[in-house]
């Protein structure tokens, strides 16, 4: 009956609905800092959970849940060396015809491949625009682990395939997450910004040729902040001694009708 003490020995009663209250905590704690705490105390000893957190950082030790993944930031630098990444974009000619090129970026390097440039992007030419590329990158001896690019469907099953046949692992970026491929988001920003708004486009031939071109001065002469100043296939020459400087003699070589400019000392 309700208000009548409990026998003793009877276990005591727990309601159907208990109250509400705090969730229990689940999974791992973030610097596992409790696992420490509990072995330390099975031996006899306390330790605070700030002096477990201190020795881990004197010992470069991250947190526990960061010791199960690699973030995008970290696979990116690891495996710059081994890594391209891939992107379409589109330009317009007089004519209103919309061109669709490909290209990748080496991410170590900065060296960019204009892949190809059409009007009917199908699955047949994406895919043989793979096999160009699988045969440009043994002939450069370059060896390519990951190719990173973004969910776009144009992107055939062939197009993997050719890749997945010569070792190499596509990656697919997030849904609508462009940073995840920024470098070749930022080199189609520049090709845009350097070339294709400050160019009227006649014809499929104009625009191949106009690429061409750009992709030339950027692996060859455009400087990047990335490789301290130097350019892709370009490396920074010796700095020039003192007496040179007065004899120095700078030309200039124009490109495209002097859209772009390449300067060099002259012997």
């Amino acid at each position: 009956m309700p208000g009548l003490p409990e026998a003793p020995g009877t276990p005591p009663h727990h309601p159907l609905h208990p109250r509400p209250g705090p969730t229990p905590r689940t999974g791992k704690p973030r610097l596992g800092l409790q696992a420490h705490t509990r072995r330390t105390r099975a031996l006899g000893i306390t330790v605070a959970a700030s002096t477990v957190w201190s020795i881990l950082k004197e010992h470069g030790i991250p947190p526990a849940p960061d010791r199960q993944h690699t973030t995008w930031a970290a696979f990116l630098r690891s495996q710059a060396e081994a890594t391209l990444a891939a992107d379409f974009f589109e330009t317009k000619t007089l004519s209103g015809t919309n061109l669709t090129v490909l290209a990748v970026i080496e991410h170590a390097t900065r060296r960019i491949r204009i892949l190809g440039v059409t009007a009917q992007p199908s699955a047949a030419w994406v895919t043989q625009v793979a096999r160009n590329l699988v045969m440009d990158l043994k002939d450069a001896g370059a060896e390519i682990t990951y190719l990173v690019r973004d969910r776009d469907v144009r992107y055939p099953a062939g197009f993997d395939a050719v890749l997945a046949g010569e070792g190499i692992e596509v990656v697919q970026t997030g849904v609508r997450m462009p940073r995840m491929n920024a470098l070749m988001e930022r080199w189609i920003r520049s090709c845009r910004s350097e070339l294709l708004d400050r160019t009227l486009i006649w014809n499929h031939a104009h625009l191949v040729h106009a690429l061409r071109e750009y992709e030339e001065f950027y692996n060859q002469h455009r400087p990047h902040r990335a490789l301290a100043g130097a350019a892709p296939l370009h490396p920074l020459p010796k700095p020039l001694e003192s007496d040179a400087l007065v004899h120095l003699d700078v030309r200039r070589r124009d490109r495209l009708g002097g859209l772009l400019h390449e300067y060099q000392h002259a012997a």
